[in-house]
């Protein structure tokens, strides 16, 4: 798929963070940890120029697997008020090494993909419209033409639904295991989205830039698939060849 779809402002992060000086407050309380803090931020304060999220949904998480640190956005900030400080370092033990304020409630739910889908380094949690809806249907994702076929190596999956003692067990973190459980016999790599039964997509790169174009393309596919299995219910798969 051609960039010259994208919105300005995706490709200058698809493309690599802003070469600007970074905002960064000369004191920063870890240094250690100042660039996925700061990738973070980035990609956080550009996701509403996607329109995959509303108001204060959706967030974005940027790991560091050496040290075992990832950054995500705080809770309930809207985006336009977001400064690199507020991005909240975690560990893969649950344990907040820094930040002031409360780390997004999906935080369990990175952190599970982080121990337990190799190769991700930065995932996007989006709201958007299309992806959501074949959620809450409970409908994978066909792959129907080359668009998706760019993108996603197959169907993008859904989940099973959680079970009641599940939901009241930990929601984020169970959310975090259906979707392991869904990818038992996936490449995460290869298909990097998932459609999580009653809840908004998550999506997933080795690059927090590569994560958000593919959260990106996954709400271009979706509404090509709506629309080309309202056409035609019976719109068969891509032939493998196109692959």
């Amino acid at each position: 798929m051609s960039f010259a779809a994208f919105p300005s402002v995706l490709i200058r992060v698809i493309c690599g963070f802003s070469s600007s000086p970074s905002p960064l407050p000369l004191f920063f309380p870890v240094k250690k940890y100042q660039s996925i803090r700061n990738d973070c931020w980035e990609a956080n304060h550009t996701l509403p120029a996607t329109k995959l999220v509303d108001l204060t949904f959706g967030n974005v998480s940027i790991l560091d697997p050496v040290e075992g640190i990832f950054a995500i956005k705080p809770s309930g900030v809207p985006y336009a008020d977001l400064r690199p400080a507020d991005m909240v370092l975690v560990d893969l033990e649950g344990q907040i090494v820094d930040g002031k304020l409360k780390p997004s409630s999906d935080t369990p739910t990175h952190r599970n993909l982080y121990k337990n889908l190799p190769g991700l380094r930065a995932i996007v949690h989006t709201h958007s419209r299309y992806a959501t809806s074949f959620a809450q249907a409970a409908r994978e994702i066909p792959p129907l033409g080359t668009t998706h076929a760019d993108h996603f190596d197959g169907p993008i999956p859904v989940t099973r639904a959680l079970t009641p003692s599940e939901i009241a067990r930990d929601y984020e973190w169970e959310t975090g295991n259906v979707i392991v459980e869904r990818f038992k016999n996936l490449n995460p790599l290869h298909i990097p989205a998932v459609l999580v039964r009653h809840h908004p997509p998550f999506a997933w790169a080795p690059r927090g830039p590569k994560a958000l174009e593919n959260a990106y393309a996954l709400e271009v596919c979706a509404p090509l698939a709506f629309q080309s299995l309202l056409l035609n219910p019976a719109a068969p798969p891509l032939p493998r060849a196109l692959h």
